[in-house]
C-alpha cells in the first residue's frame, strides 16, 4: 500500500502551534490564516512557530500530515468493525470528518487554495492515492475478485459527494452516493 510519511514527534508549543493551525485552516482556509493569527490562538510566539516548523508551508504540510494519519485511523477502525460491503465505510469516514462543521474535505480544500508545487501537494495525493488504493482492496474483498471498474466508480462517488458537502452544507450527497454504492457492489 502507498504510504504518506510520519511527522516528526511534537514538542508541547508545537503541539499547541497544530492544535491552533489545524483548527483555523480547516474552518477558514489555508490563505486566509496568517502566523499572527496562529500564534495569537495557540498562546505560542511566533519564533517558536518558525523554531518548530521553520514556516507556514511547512506547518500547513504537518496540519495535512496529521488529517491524514487520524482520518485513515477512523477509516480503518470502521472497516475493522464493518460486518458486511466494507468498502461502503469509506463514505461514513469523510462524513464523520466533515461534520458537523459543513466544511467538506480537507484535502480538497487545500487542493483548492495551494499552489502548483507546494510541499502540500505530497501530502494531498498520497492521500487521495492510498483511498483510491484502498477501495479497490475493498471491493476487491466484497467482490470475491477485484473489480477496478467498480472501485474506480465508488471512488469518483466519494469524492464528488464530499466535494459537494462544503458547498450543500450537509452530507446528504454522501448518503446518496452511499446508496448507489451499494447498489454498484450489490449488483
Amino acid at each position: 500500500m502507498i504510504s504518506a510519511s510520519e511527522p516528526a514527534p511534537l514538542t508541547p508549543g508545537a503541539t499547541k502551534i497544530l492544535d491552533a493551525a489545524t483548527r483555523l485552516f480547516y474552518a477558514r482556509g489555508i490563505a486566509s490564516v496568517g502566523v499572527d493569527t496562529i500564534t495569537d490562538e495557540s498562546g505560542v510566539t511566533k519564533r517558536t512557530l518558525y523554531d518548530r516548523f521553520g514556516s507556514k508551508d511547512a506547518l500547513v504540510v504537518a496540519y495535512l500530515q496529521r488529517r491524514d494519519t487520524a482520518w485513515w485511523a477512523r477509516w480503518e477502525e470502521r472497516i475493522a468493525s464493518a460486518s458486511a460491503l466494507r468498502t461502503l465505510t469509506v463514505f461514513d469516514a469523510y462524513a464523520e470528518d466533515a461534520d458537523p462543521s459543513g466544511q467538506g474535505c480537507a484535502f480538497l480544500n487545500a487542493a483548492a487554495e495551494l499552489p502548483p508545487g507546494h510541499p502540500g501537494w505530497e501530502v494531498i495525493r498520497s492521500h487521495k492515492a492510498r483511498v483510491a488504493h484502498r477501495i479497490g482492496e475493498l471491493v476487491a474483498s466484497d467482490f470475491g475478485r477485484p473489480a477496478p471498474d467498480v472501485a474506480e466508480h465508488v471512488f469518483l462517488l466519494v469524492e464528488g459527494a464530499i466535494a459537494h458537502q462544503r458547498l450543500d452544507g450537509d452530507s446528504h450527497r454522501l448518503d446518496r452516493a452511499k446508496d448507489l454504492a451499494g447498489a454498484l457492489l450489490a449488483g
